[in-house]
């Protein structure tokens, strides 16, 4: 019994010897894993952004540049004078549109870098590292510049670019409408979807309506035979039909308050107070859409529906253009944040109703 027991206790040491030498093996390699990892995570690209600042201005910004006007006017969707301006005001906005200089005493992206960046994620709709090998802007630095870029356009350009029709706005937009036919209309109204593709499958549900197929969030808007848009109303579910939009929406809020600017018009000798929009069928029969006829049998009406439809088109001219002009819109929405999905459309908005009266200017 004793000689059986000794040797049960050799084996039993045997044993523990092998599994603390397994066991130590296998936390020296996570240790050498995790230290690769440490080091991998710190690694440093050097990237000569002062160089690629130059490159910039010569490509685009100096006296001779390469690339002629109607280039950067493809590029940046705008003018260069526009453009500029742009980048003046946001540097008053923020320090963070300025040249820096960093703890090391070198400088830093620059403002030129930093709007390029957010203005080419905008209008081609790109990843965000995507200009690191002509702007030498690293992937997080490029979107951070585009959330700023955003931010810094609506809260500096807002209040004049998303303004709902002053006085002398609604004068002119009513000797517009008077002009094509419809004395009193506004503009034209209707909704447009945006794809989330980074909606949480816990909301699926509420953004996906039939027709869509995917994930949405809606756009109202309301817009002008000039491409303005004067109302943006933007973050219902895509589940949601335009009536659902138009109960959440701010639309009639300033009719609803009694400071809208008054409007006067005549039709067949009758004097009307209240001004309207063109809409489409499933908008509700209110006083202030106008809509058309579903199946018109006489000649008056087929006329009807045919001028009523054909000045409606105002507003899906308008959608395409901003989604043309800023292809983001186009394609599915990678942010999470439904806050800053919103601020991307109003600054598309703001953006694009700048450019319309930067070139009335032309």
């Amino acid at each position: 019994m004793l000689d059986e027991f000794i040797t049960e206790d050799e084996l039993l040491d045997d044993v523990i010897s092998e599994t603390v030498l397994v066991l130590k093996a296998s936390v020296e390699a996570l240790g050498e894993e995790a230290s690769d990892h440490r080091l991998r995570a710190r690694s440093y690209i050097k990237r000569p952004r002062e160089e690629y600042h130059d490159h910039l201005v010569s490509d685009y910004f100096s006296d001779n540049p390469l690339y002629p006007p109607n280039i950067f006017r493809r590029r940046f969707r705008m003018r260069m004078p526009l453009f500029l301006h742009i980048v003046d005001e946001l540097g008053k906005w923020s320090g963070y549109f300025t040249t820096r200089v960093d703890a090391l005493g070198r400088q830093g992206l620059t403002a030129l870098q930093k709007c390029t960046a957010a203005i080419r994620q905008l209008a081609n709709g790109s990843a965000a590292d995507h200009l690191d090998e002509s702007l030498k802007i690293g992937e997080t630095t490029s979107m951070e510049a585009m959330k700023y870029f955003v931010e810094g356009v609506i809260a500096v350009f807002g209040e004049r670019y998303l303004r709902r029709p002053t006085k002398e706005d609604a004068e002119r937009l009513l000797k517009i409408g008077e002009r094509r036919g419809f004395p009193g209309m506004f503009g034209s109204i209707d909704c447009m979807h945006w794809q989330w593709e980074r909606c949480p499958t816990a909301w699926k549900g509420q953004f996906t309506r039939g027709d869509q197929k995917v994930p949405t969030i809606i756009l109202e808007a309301v817009a002008s035979h000039d491409l303005w848009i004067w109302h943006a109303f933007f973050g219902v579910a895509g589940s949601n039909n335009d009536i659902n939009v138009l109960q959440q929406s701010h639309l009639f809020m300033e009719e609803l308050k009694g400071q809208a600017p008054r409007v006067q018009y005549m039709v067949n000798g009758n004097q009307y107070n209240t001004g309207y929009y063109l809409a489409d069928g499933i908008y509700p029969e209110w006083a202030v859409f106008v809509k058309s006829i579903s199946m018109p049998i006489s000649d008056k009406d087929k006329l009807y529906a045919q001028e009523q439809e054909g000045k409606r088109k105002d507003i899906e001219r308008a959608f395409g253009v901003l989604r043309r002009r800023w292809s983001v819109l186009k394609k599915p929405a990678r942010l999470y944040d439904r806050g800053q999905l919103e601020k991307v459309v109003l600054a598309c908005i703001v953006l694009h109703n700048m450019i319309v009266e930067d070139e009335k200017k032309k």
